[in-house]
């Protein structure tokens, strides 16, 4: 009798294979699928854990790692295998598949160029600009901006290691013109030290480099003005807590929206628009003669 009561139980708590919770009904479910669903929508794309934070600030679900995990993490991955939610909507930029370019033919190389050549953006602008964060996780969010201004984007995941600064640093100094660099990560205690890390390291390695550094998110600011969702800060064994105060805030709980318009607007405050649109009318014309130059070759001309 025992273990059958252990599998009744365990079938209420279990809906349509994909919620361990036995505080919802299934119309309760359906009905986080959908507000879920209209969330994801207006944002993407946005990550789980941030889909968990609006999820928490419209008071859905309560704030806590096990709704994260076994309510949201579970729902979105189950609407998504059910076709609800396109996978394209939910990003992960902690993977990447390497390969090389390669094409069927010239002809098709030639078409991939001209349907995807650009110009550097930046090669006739006076100032260089770089998007730095914390998580890997946020690259997706971001990467719309940075991809569209030419912009590169540099995910630390956690503390830069030296290998990584030292890369960015050459870069930096072979550019010879001022740098502007922009940095998004979380509020706690390894958090606030990441972006003065890289700071150094980056000032360190490219002395002769003029360098302005700015954490973009998350600030105390913001905590307040969004009124940012919090969590207790770990502590024990953390020895960068210590002169850490008050909660932390994850940059994730910031409106995937609003991380992207601050990201523009950290972007576009720079660019010289005379010599944006003159670079916009050059690759025009450019990507003109390559489509002519593959109409020639598919012709056998």
């Amino acid at each position: 009798m025992g273990r059958q009561r252990n599998q009744s139980s365990a079938g209420r708590r279990r809906v349509s294979g994909t919620c361990t919770t036995n505080r919802r009904s299934r119309a309760a479910i359906r009905d986080l699928r959908d507000q879920l669903y209209e969330i994801v929508k207006r944002h993407e794309p946005m990550t789980c854990r941030q889909t968990f934070y609006q999820a928490v600030n419209r008071k859905l679900i309560e704030k806590s790692e096990g709704e994260y995990r076994r309510t949201i993490c579970r729902l979105l991955l189950a609407m998504r295998r059910d076709g609800q939610l396109p996978y394209r909507w939910i990003t992960d930029g902690t993977r990447y598949m390497h390969k090389p370019d390669t094409h069927e033919s010239l002809a098709s190389a030639l078409q991939e160029t001209q349907e995807h050549y650009r110009r550097m953006v930046w090669a006739e602008q006076n100032v260089h600009v770089e998007v730095w964060t914390e998580k890997r996780g946020l690259v997706g969010v971001l990467y719309p901006v940075t991809s569209r201004w030419d912009v590169p984007l540099y995910p630390s995941a956690g503390f830069a290691s030296e290998t990584f600064l030292a890369e960015a640093a050459d870069y930096i100094t072979s550019l010879d013109k001022p740098t502007y660099i922009y940095h998004f990560g979380d509020h706690d205690p390894s958090g606030v030290l990441i972006d003065r890390q890289i700071e150094r390291g980056l000032r360190r390695m490219a002395p002769d480099a003029e360098i302005h550094f700015e954490r973009v998110a998350v600030t105390r600011e913001q905590i307040e003005q969004y009124d940012l969702p919090t969590r207790p800060t770990k502590r024990k064994g953390n020895t960068h807590a210590k002169r850490f105060k008050g909660e932390s805030v994850e940059v994730d709980a910031i409106e995937p929206d609003e991380l992207r318009r601050l990201c523009e607007e950290c972007i576009t405050q720079h660019v010289d628009q005379d010599a944006y649109e003159r670079m916009l009318r050059v690759e025009a014309a450019e990507r003109k003669t390559l489509a002519d130059i593959q109409d020639s070759l598919v012709m056998g001309i």
